[in-house]
């Protein structure tokens, strides 16, 4: 079997039976194709052929042309997960990767917003036409319910329960129904039934956020979007779409918030990807305990 057929094989376990991200998609068949290309320009090897003493070399050639730690720990990953589809059926008979071991990653914190830089950011979208309720109204629900921004512009507008305060989200094979603040179900009641049907380009138009063309908005289209309200804002912090669900679920916790249900309203499968956030607001009560005390 030929490297390309092997990555073929791996890009169909990945897309039918894994259901993986675009984004992870992206990510492993790069990691797998880059192999390939290595092992044709600098061994006698193949994808099949390959042994760990390869693989090892192959670590060792990406850490000296300089890839970052996060880059040679996922794309460690990538070989183990490509090996572990080519054992299950029965292409190679031991998984060469097995044995390979990622490098410690000192986990970056993430960026949040202050309270009163959230608010300056959801004061800036001026309702004096068409576009400034439809971004006031996608800035308050990401805040109100800190979802991922290709949750958000995947959106229905059947997906928003006024009534019921509720929005349903699916992100990643993950079913789940995120409250809304009465901020928010305002902004989106009035975008919802004065300003988006005027705004659909056809009545048959689902999408729940939409361009000036009247079709579904972009991730790029949203991103350009907050980028300029950061800067009309005068907020300094670095913002990208992620910046107000960190912050959501930062505040939150610094109000007592259960991390179960934050879990729940971030559609985090592990409880580890939730506990970032505490250590973030730790981190946050130290540095404000060491910049007031007296004797810090």
């Amino acid at each position: 079997m030929t490297d390309i057929a092997c990555i073929e094989k791996f890009e169909r376990y990945l897309t039918d039976v894994k259901k993986s991200s675009s984004n992870t998609l992206y990510s492993y068949l790069r990691d797998i194709r880059q192999l390939s290309e290595y092992l044709a320009s600098y061994s006698k090897h193949n994808l099949i052929t390959s042994d760990p003493d390869v693989l090892s070399n192959y670590i060792v050639w990406m850490r000296s042309s300089g890839k970052s730690s996060a880059t040679v720990s996922r794309s460690i990953a990538s070989m183990k997960c490509f090996y572990g589809v080519l054992v299950s059926d029965k292409v190679v008979n031991s998984n060469p990767a097995s044995g390979l071991v990622p490098e410690k990653i000192k986990q970056k914190l993430p960026e949040i917003l202050t309270s009163k830089e959230v608010e300056l950011l959801l004061e800036q979208p001026e309702c004096v036409d068409l576009k400034g309720y439809r971004d006031r109204a996608m800035l308050e629900l990401l805040y109100a319910t800190g979802m991922r921004v290709s949750e958000l512009i995947s959106l229905s507008f059947t997906d928003i329960n006024i009534a019921a305060g509720l929005v349903h989200c699916v992100g990643r094979n993950k079913e789940r129904y995120i409250p809304l603040y009465p901020a928010a179900i305002r902004a989106l009641n009035e975008y919802m039934e004065f300003i988006r049907p005027q705004m659909i380009a056809s009545p048959d138009e689902t999408a729940l956020f939409v361009n000036v063309a009247g079709e579904s908005m972009s991730r790029q289209g949203f991103w350009k979007i907050i980028k300029s309200y950061q800067t009309k804002a005068g907020i300094k912090k670095e913002i990208t779409p992620h910046t107000l669900r960190h912050s959501f679920a930062a505040h939150l916790l610094e109000n007592g918030a259960d991390i179960k249900a934050i879990q729940e309203m971030l559609g985090h499968a592990d409880i580890s990807s939730t506990q970032v956030y505490a250590h973030l607001v730790k981190k946050q009560l130290k540095d404000v305990y060491k910049k007031a005390h007296p004797r810090a």
